[in-house]
């Protein structure tokens, strides 16, 4: 038997996590995306971390080591549609978070399928409701491929077809609001009014 092993955590705390502007900036791309808790996002700026580290590594090879290597990373990321097939390694330098949380199988099944929101569609993804070709992914943060992404749907026995197209059937009623007439108002206010009656002073007694 071998060593046991210690696996590494895949993610890195914030240097700051308490500050107003990050937890706000943070609280907003979880309910943009779906995310669940806050160390999905800090996964996502692990890995785009990585990348942009390969990046400027790149920069500083020779120019004969990085016409060899370079064409690898670009074509990797260009694999899982972050950059085009022409891009550049100042294009990957520019990559923000949201361009990787774009490509997750949860963000693409909720623009592809019309979920009202983002958890919705990951209750779908969750409870193995969504295919990819013929196999089913229930994996939220699952990176979708280029050739990949045409072939998300639906799995046969799922009824989230069905229910997506009866909440689109159904119309928004607007709230009709009564307008009530002047003189109901008045009523209105002479019966809600309490009576107002001047009480008698007391007398005070007088001192012979």
């Amino acid at each position: 038997m071998g060593d046991p092993k210690y696996p590494r955590r895949v993610w890195r705390k914030p240097k700051r996590p308490l500050n107003y502007d990050l937890k706000m900036e943070e609280l907003k791309t979880l309910g943009t995306f779906g995310l669940r808790t806050k160390r999905e996002l800090w996964k996502a700026h692990t890995k785009l971390s990585s990348v942009r580290k390969q990046a400027r590594s790149l920069l500083a090879l020779q120019q004969d080591v990085r016409q060899e290597k370079e064409p690898i990373l670009m074509k990797s990321l260009a694999k899982i549609g972050l950059v085009s097939n022409d891009a550049t390694l100042d294009d990957v330098l520019n990559l923000q978070v949201n361009d990787l949380l774009t490509r997750r199988l949860q963000t693409l099944v909720f623009k592809k399928f019309g979920f009202k929101t983002p958890y919705q569609a990951r209750q779908a993804v969750v409870h193995g409701h969504i295919m990819i070709g013929d196999r089913i992914v229930n994996i939220p943060s699952y990176t979708v491929t280029t050739t990949e992404e045409d072939s998300i749907r639906f799995t046969p026995e799922s009824k989230f077809p069905e229910i997506l197209e009866k909440s689109k059937e159904k119309p928004v009623e607007a709230p009709v609001e009564v307008e009530e007439s002047t003189e109901q108002k008045e009523e209105v206010k002479t019966e809600v009014a309490p009576a107002q009656t001047a009480e008698p002073e007391a007398e005070k007694p007088t001192t012979e």
